[in-house]
């Protein structure tokens, strides 16, 4: 689930960035939450 919302951030992020928005803030604030959340899995999932 997390690494499905992980990966829509990601696409919308790249869309954002070649789409080139100015809603830059907004589209690297997803990234980076994005980024959290594949690492929280990574992290998340070893420990299991």
């Amino acid at each position: 689930m997390l690494q499905t919302i992980a990966i829509i951030l990601i696409i919308l992020w790249v869309l954002g960035f070649v789409s080139s928005y100015t809603m830059g803030g907004l589209i690297h604030i997803l990234l980076v939450i994005a980024v959290i959340m594949i690492l929280v899995r990574v992290i998340g999932g070893r420990r299991l």
